[in-house]
């Protein structure tokens, strides 16, 4: 297993800057900042997601959904070219409060992910930016900001990212909710899949120097979002719902496939391998994901055909 130590950089302002409000906020303050940090996160973002595309509205989720995959492995793309460190790794008075993944060593670069540019805040740009510019309405646009501003605050604030990280990381999100959507226009609807393929391939580059795990993921739940669309279109048809319970039960039975997918499709692995960072261990993450990303998008919504029965 390769060791990676990755490079310190940062300017002097940032570490005083994450010194003093670390200090001077108290914990509680601190402890409610560091939940703003939830509204970034992986789970969170697929019930949002999950809600729009299963319930409220399909193409909608679509238009979001496709942003929100392509920000998940363009940020790591990013982070493993320039291997920046975490700020607690090279500054003793800023402490990790919330660790990117709690069940690893803090220290541990290939499970915490590099710091440069901030993946929350990409992806609080890529969800919310989003959702606001599809709905086009003020409220909407003020709350993306709020949300977007509270997300990369607190990763500043829990130590885990240098200003300049969210500052860019927010950049990369922006970047994304535009470019995206012209791309996938220029093609057109009957050749969507071609750019979702060019996509794709373009993301696959990371196989040759990418070393975090965070990229096998997003690329394999990119990877299986892509397909499952277009297979979706061309064989489930689903439609889209306003009911209150059809909505809970397709979002709750979503959310708990996706948790039981991924804990059932670890069995067949040892441990130890599929924390070991090995090509093939990295393979096996992207699969995973690919093929939960497929289920949950793409085959799941074949159940809601059940719901006609109550309708009638």
């Amino acid at each position: 297993m390769d060791t990676i130590t990755g490079n310190s950089f940062y300017f002097d302002f940032e570490v005083k800057l994450m010194e003093y409000l670390q200090t001077a906020l108290g914990d509680k303050a601190i402890s409610i900042i560091s939940f703003f940090s939830a509204f970034g996160e992986e789970m969170f973002l697929i019930a949002i997601l999950g809600y729009i595309y299963w319930c409220y509205d399909k193409k909608f989720g679509i238009y979001a959904g496709t942003n929100m995959v392509i920000g998940i492995v363009l940020n790591p793309l990013v982070k493993n070219i320039f291997w920046r460190r975490r700020p607690y790794f090279d500054n003793e008075a800023i402490k990790c409060l919330r660790p990117v993944d709690s069940s690893a060593d803090i220290y541990d670069i290939k499970a915490q992910g590099f710091s440069f540019p901030s993946g929350h805040s990409t992806n609080s740009i890529t969800a919310y930016g989003s959702i606001s510019r599809y709905k086009k309405n003020n409220v909407v646009r003020i709350l993306a900001f709020v949300f977007s501003l509270l997300v990369g605050f607190s990763r500043i604030v829990v130590g885990v990212h240098y200003p300049t990280d969210v500052l860019c990381g927010w950049l990369l999100g922006i970047v994304v909710i535009f470019l995206t959507p012209m791309i996938i226009d220029k093609f057109g609807p009957q050749k969507r899949w071609l750019a979702f393929l060019i996509i794709f391939l373009v993301g696959c580059l990371g196989f040759f120097y990418c070393k975090t795990t965070d990229y096998f993921s997003g690329l394999g739940i990119m990877g299986g979002f892509f397909v499952s669309v277009e297979y979706e279109e061309r064989f489930v048809h689903f439609e889209s719902t306003r009911n209150p319970v059809f909505s809970i039960t397709r979002v709750f039975g979503g959310y708990a496939l996706y948790i039981a997918l991924n804990q059932v499709l670890k069995i067949p692995f040892n441990a130890d391998f599929l924390a070991s960072g090995t090509l093939l261990s990295n393979f096996v993450r992207f699969l995973r994901y690919f093929i939960v990303a497929f289920v949950c998008v793409g085959l799941y919504p074949h159940v809601f055909k059940i719901e006609k029965r109550f309708k009638q």
